[in-house]
Formats: C-alpha cells, structure tokens, sequence
C-alpha cells in the first residue's frame, strides 16, 4: 500500500529531496568520510598513536547502541520533521565544538561521544524512515536517491572540502566550518520540505487513499513490533551480514588515504580513489534499490560483497592509476550495496509499524561494527606497520557476508495479523 497519490506526490518528491540533502551533512558524510583526511594530522599535532585516534569512531558506535534506538522510537512516537530540526542544531554545534579541543585525549573523547548522541538524529537512518513512510512501489528507488545521493555526494565533496581547510586554516578551525556547512545546508530543507508522512486512520479496517490523516498513531501501520522482529532468524542474519559488511568497508573507506600514501601512492590519486569510492557507492545504491524494487529476492545483492573483496585486493596490489581506480570502484559497489539493501531490507521483512525502534537498534549494532572496524584495523598498523592483514581478513568477511545473505529467505512484503500473532504478542 502506498500513500503517495496525484495530490500529495509534489509533497513526497519534496520531502526526497530535503532527505537527500540531509543525507550530504549527516554524520557519514561530515564525520566518517573526513576522517582520513584528519587522522595523521590529528594524530601527529598531538603525538597520539593512530589507533588512539581512530578510537573515536568506536566511541561514537557505542553512543549509538543507546541512541539510535531512542530516536527511533521518539520517531515513531511523534514524527520526523520536528526531532530532525532538532538534531540537525545539535549536531552542527557538537561538530563545531571539536575546533576547541586540546591535548587531553578524555576531552577529544568526550566531544566525539557528543558528536555520537547528537549524529543519530539527523541520520541516514532517520531520513530512511520518512521516506519509507512515504512509498511502496518505488520505495527502493527513493531509498537509493535519498541515500546513494545524498551520502555519495556529501562523501565526495566533503574530504575535498575537508582537505582544502586543513591547508588553509588547519584540521581544528576546519571542523567549525565544517559544523557550519551542516546547519546551512541541512536545515533550511529540512525546514521548507521535510512532511511527516499521513498515516491511515486507525478505525477503518481498509483505509482508502483519502483516508488518511498526518497525526494518526504508527500503530495503524503494518508490520511488527521490535520484540516480535527480534524473534525471526532473518532479524539476526541481516544484523550479521550487513553489519559486519557495513562495518567492513567502512573501515576501509576511512582507510583508503592512510593505506595508499603509506605504499608511497601521491596524496592526489589516493584521494581521487578515495573520491571514486564515494561516487560510486552513491550510484550504486541508486542501482541497488531499482534491483530490490524489481528483482524480488534479498540473494540479488549478495555477489556484489565478493566483487568488493576483489576490489579491496586490488587497492592493496595495484600499481598503476586504472587499476586503483578499478579498485576503488569496485569498493563503492560493496558499499553503495550495504547501506542501499539495509532500509529496504527492514521495511520489506518487518514492516513500518515500529520501522524507527527497529532501524534504530539494527543501525546501533551497525554503527558499533563501522567504529570498532576502523579501530581494529590501527591496532594491527601500531602493531605490525602494515595494515596487509587487517586487509585480508576483511576479504574473507566480504565473502562471508555474500555467504549469509544467501540465507535469506523470501520477503514478508505485507504482514498480516495471522502472521503478527504467530510471532508473539505484546512486544515493544
């Protein structure tokens, strides 16, 4: 069932585009795909050891065990344009306030951890709600666009921007600017064409098009609870492969500057495969959503994690500029496929009755595992100089993932009460 219709479609397209531009200053764009562009800089204006800086990101992912299903929630409860306008602020000031840190590793800490908090609210997965509430048909195109787009572009042009202000004003002053871009981009769309979705009145058994009313309570939506989700083994398999998937590569894409210049690569070309990876995990998960929409099976995505393990073996054996940009390419398939199939994935399986708490705490279990990741691999370079076999043990867990996905089983597409009672009542 969809709500878009003739007289509310200028609307949903609206609200696409204030998600997408939400997506291009989210956390991923403003905080992940700076990171490599910080981290030596950070690590040398200090004397830290990499991986000490690196931990940051796994302190933003245990934030995010708490927060994001408490957004979530708040979501369900009272709608998104309010608590995205809101986060939006919150998270723009917590990235400005690191321009003020000093050598004190517990306050650089501290900052991130805020930075964590306030980043689960004005996140992909957040925008990835509202737009799901907003279509069926094309709900994995919208998702790509929103998404693929919004995180493609800002992940492309935010480690440029982020260079340009390192050698300009250094890496401090270049994180309040940073905050800066995120409130003036991010809320002016959000603010003129961001609309919670109208929700199907509660007391009609069969809600018309008309029908429809933009307070109405998330429990007229169908799907299942939190608890009731939590009790299908597909809940667990899509935590395992996508976590550990999204995790994977992630790390790697914060990896990309540090792993070629460290081979002697020019800081050029290893920001240009790193610009690759960016676009084409932004295409790619435009891609990925026309095949979920047309191709009805979840297994259609699982070769592209082993066309992204050869990507990963290629950017550590690569010698010349093609092939590094091949590798980068076929990265962003892996990445562009993770963060594309995971909303679609939520909503087909577990419907949008409790979408925000559901997303919320699969995102915090993916989230810790793109913190944990990037750490893991700096403790393996502190310890052996190289970070060759962090790489390949990432390969295998590339495969691994393409493995899991492969159990699958067929979607639930639209839940009906029989199949809601046969899981459990009283959930979440």
């Amino acid at each position: 069932m969809t709500i878009e219709t003739k007289d509310n479609r200028k609307t949903a397209l609206g609200v696409v585009v204030a998600c997408t531009i939400g997506n291009m200053v989210c956390l991923t764009a403003t905080v992940s795909s700076v990171f490599g562009v910080f981290l030596v800089p950070i690590s040398e204006s200090f004397d830290w050891q990499r991986s000490q800086v690196t931990a940051v990101l796994g302190i933003i992912s245990l934030v995010s065990i708490v927060a994001f299903p408490l957004v979530g929630r708040i979501m369900d409860k009272y709608g998104g344009r309010k608590v995205l306008l809101i986060g939006n602020i919150l998270f723009a000031l917590s990235v400005a306030a690191i321009s003020q840190v000093n050598n004190n590793l517990l306050h650089f800490y501290l900052l991130f951890a805020l930075i964590g908090l306030a980043g689960a609210i004005p996140s992909t997965a957040m925008f990835s709600k509202v737009v799901s509430e907003w279509f069926d048909k094309s709900r994995g195109l919208m998702l790509g666009i929103s998404a693929g787009l919004g995180n493609g572009i800002g992940a492309t042009f935010m480690p440029i921007v982020a260079a340009l202000l390192l050698s300009a004003i250094g890496w401090q002053m270049s994180f309040a600017v940073i905050g800066f871009i995120i409130f003036a981009v991010g809320f002016p769309a959000t603010f003129f064409l961001l609309k919670n979705a109208p929700r199907p009145v509660v007391e009609d058994p069969a809600p018309r098009a008309d029908k429809y009313q933009p307070n109405a309570p998330s429990v007229s939506l169908e799907g299942l609870t939190l608890s009731q989700a939590a009790k299908t083994p597909v809940f667990w398999l899509i935590i395992a492969s996508l976590g550990l998937g999204a995790g994977c590569l992630t790390a790697v894409f914060s990896h990309v500057i540090p792993v070629l210049t460290d081979r002697k690569i020019d800081m050029g070309l290893a920001t240009t495969v790193m610009v690759v990876l960016a676009l084409v995990t932004s295409v790619w998960q435009i891609v990925v959503g026309l095949l979920l929409d047309r191709i009805k099976s979840p297994r259609v995505t699982a070769p592209f994690f082993v066309i992204a393990a050869g990507g990963l073996w290629l950017l550590e054996a690569a010698q010349n500029t093609p092939m590094l940009l091949l590798a980068g390419a076929l990265l962003g398939i892996g990445l562009g496929t993770a963060f594309g199939a995971l909303p679609y994935y939520i909503s087909r399986y577990f419907g949008l009755k409790a979408y925000g708490l559901i997303t919320g705490v699969i995102y915090a279990v993916v989230m810790l595992a793109q913190g944990l990741t990037p750490f893991l691999m700096d403790v393996w370079f502190d310890h052996y100089k190289a970070y060759a076999g962090s790489i390949l043990i990432i390969e295998v867990c590339l495969v691994i993932v393409a493995a899991l996905i492969m159990l699958f089983p067929p979607y639930r597409m639209k839940v009906s009460a029989a199949e809601v009672a046969s899981v459990n009542h009283g959930g979440l």
